[in-house]
């Protein structure tokens, strides 16, 4: 949105002629073209929906994905996902001040001040959002939605390699895992652990497969399987490999959970 349309904006509410959630509602839709590029950003995508656009750097070409970093950059911090690395060179050529985490396939630029400093393991296994991980080979799922969640600047932790092949390696964080106000559980091979985690905590799980395993695992698809049918209350799950979705679900739900309906003295539809 152009300088002159927000200084309008902000005249009309100065002088009463505009209610000012009416002006927040014009400047949470307006977007930025790149007719040069085919992009058509969306910069107030956080004022409108509570999360930032992120820039998904798989399959863009080099300028495509310059021009898009470059374009969300003039208004505020961006976070590029699934990036290769021959496109992460050429974002930090381009963008020096950026942060790169390669096992996360993740690229910042901003973003919290303490961000390179939790990019570095060991990560802390506590926080409201709980990421834990079943192998090493999930590690780049689980990272991405670790590193995602430390973009946006939530209370997060991280948990890894305790998959059901050794269960009492949970034992060591059931604390942790009891605190959290939500756990994302990402698996490959037969996808057990987001049930395990349901039966012994009582937060919501967010289950991601991964596309780990031999055989009839089919890339994800068994682990997929698990997890939509188990028998445990309170997972939910997230499409295969998609660590971000589950940071997305899990800072929306963290900060829906601030906001939670308080009931009036004489409020007869009170759920409680």
């Amino acid at each position: 949105m152009q300088k002159s349309v927000i200084r309008d904006i902000l005249a009309q509410v100065a002088a009463g002629g505009l209610d000012p959630d009416k002006a927040l509602n014009q400047l949470s839709f307006s977007t930025a073209r790149d007719t040069l590029h085919g992009l058509n950003l969306d910069p107030q995508r956080e004022l409108r929906a509570g999360l930032g656009e992120v820039v998904f750097a798989q399959g863009k070409s080099e300028a495509v994905l310059l021009a898009a970093v470059e374009g969300l950059s003039r208004h505020g911090p961006v976070l590029v996902s699934r990036v290769a690395p021959e496109q992460a060179g050429l974002l930090s050529g381009r963008f020096p001040t950026g942060l790169h985490w390669p096992e996360a396939r993740l690229f910042s630029l901003g973003g919290p001040e303490n961000l390179q400093q939790r990019m570095t393991p060991p990560w802390p296994a506590k926080g409201d959002a709980l990421v834990v991980s079943a192998g090493a080979a999930d590690m780049a799922v689980a990272l991405e939605a670790f590193g995602t969640l430390s973009f946006w600047g939530c209370d997060c932790g991280c948990v890894t390699d305790v998959g059901v092949a050794g269960l009492h390696r949970l034992s060591p964080h059931l604390e942790a895992l009891h605190s959290a106000r939500v756990i994302i559980a990402v698996a490959g091979m037969e996808g057990a652990l987001p049930g395990v985690l349901a039966g012994l905590t009582p937060a919501p799980v967010l289950a991601v497969p991964t596309s780990v395993g031999y055989g009839v695992g089919t890339h994800g698809f068994a682990a997929l399987s698990t997890m939509l049918c188990t028998c445990v209350p309170g997972v939910a799950v997230l499409n295969i490999d998609n660590g971000f979705g589950a940071a997305a679900f899990a800072a929306k739900l963290l900060e829906k959970s601030k906001k939670r309906y308080q009931p009036q003295q004489n409020d007869s539809n009170c759920p409680c």
